[in-house]
């Protein structure tokens, strides 16, 4: 028996060893699921629970349950003087929902896109050695670090048309001839939003592809210096399949931060039906309308989206980064 191998009586002390690292985890992990329970869980079952009846604030205690009529229902109602019509739609029927389904992709993929692309210029210069290099990377977070709420107001002020800076730069720079109502234009709504959101999220892709691109040997780079190989295809060829897990994972978390994007739309442009996304007209039903129950299945549904979205990232995930094995 060579002497590396574990004898007989090994066996019940390795086991207890195992079963007591599996009790210190369970532990260890019972108050964070127990507050994930309590703050994730519960509350996404009542909310699922709500979107299957016809709950209201002013009527909570006699929701009345409605199966699947909140997602496909659609009814005329007219009143005894013929004078009053109300449709009543279910959300998978409802024009303004898929008009915020609509609102949420395109914004999603444009902000996530050009927050990707400026991520990858601005942490590739963050890792070249310079002087004050650390100073810059400290100065580029704080777009970042300041608070979505403080941004939006701050960037309603600069876009307002009438005191904004932004509009006086651009007539003194000649590039338009009048000033234009930013956030409150439906021409420019989206573009207004997607700006602002890029300016402050493009410092978090910067630093997750920094983290990665530091990740990379330098031995590569040298290497690939003494070949004469050109900085472009070292780029193509080196750098980006090197940082290719770290930028997936970038762009999945900015994405999926994207498409239930709130805060940002319900300040700067509050009213403005080109930029109203499904957690914006998600929380309009439930509180402004009172429609708990309608507004809970849309929540519902934008739930689902995510859930799908990072099931199937985690699938193609798995093909990406273990070569095809599983």
């Amino acid at each position: 028996m060579s002497a590396i191998e574990p004898t007989p009586s090994d066996t019940p002390i390795r086991n207890q060893l195992v079963a007591g690292r599996v009790r210190s985890a369970w532990i260890f992990l019972t108050p964070m699921l127990v507050t994930l329970i309590i703050v994730a869980a519960w509350p996404l079952a009542r909310s699922i629970w709500f979107s299957l009846t016809d709950a209201s604030l002013l009527h909570y205690p006699e929701a009345k349950f409605i199966g699947l009529g909140n997602y496909y229902y659609s009814k005329t109602i007219t009143m005894d003087s013929g004078a009053t019509t109300t449709t009543m739609k279910g959300v998978l029927v409802d024009g303004a929902w898929w008009n915020a389904v609509w609102n949420t992709i395109r914004f999603g993929l444009v902000s996530v896109l050009l927050e990707t692309l400026l991520g990858m210029a601005v942490a590739l210069v963050l890792n070249a050695e310079f002087k004050g290099r650390g100073i810059v990377r400290a100065a580029i977070l704080v777009p970042w670090a300041i608070p979505t709420v403080v941004s939006a107001k701050m960037w309603g002020w600069m876009l307002n048309d009438q005191l904004g800076i932004i509009n006086d730069l651009l007539l003194r720079m000649h590039v338009i001839s009048e000033k234009i109502a930013w956030a409150a234009d439906a021409n420019y709504s989206m573009i207004a939003i997607v700006a602002v959101d890029t300016w402050k999220t493009v410092p978090f892709m910067a630093l997750l592809i920094l983290a990665g691109l530091q990740q990379v040997p330098g031995d590569v780079y040298e290497a690939a210096s003494i070949d004469g190989v050109h900085p472009i295809k070292v780029f193509w060829k080196i750098t980006l399949p090197l940082i290719r897990p770290a930028l997936m994972v970038a762009v999945i978390f900015r994405l999926l931060d994207a498409l239930r994007i709130f805060d940002l739309v319900y300040i700067l442009t509050p009213n403005s039906s080109q930029t109203k996304t499904m957690s914006v007209i998600s929380r309009e039903n439930m509180f402004d309308f009172d429609k708990l129950g309608y507004g809970s299945a849309e929540s519902t549904l934008l739930f689902l989206v995510l859930l799908v979205m990072v099931t199937l990232y985690m699938k193609l995930g798995r093909v990406n980064f273990d070569g095809g094995v599983q």
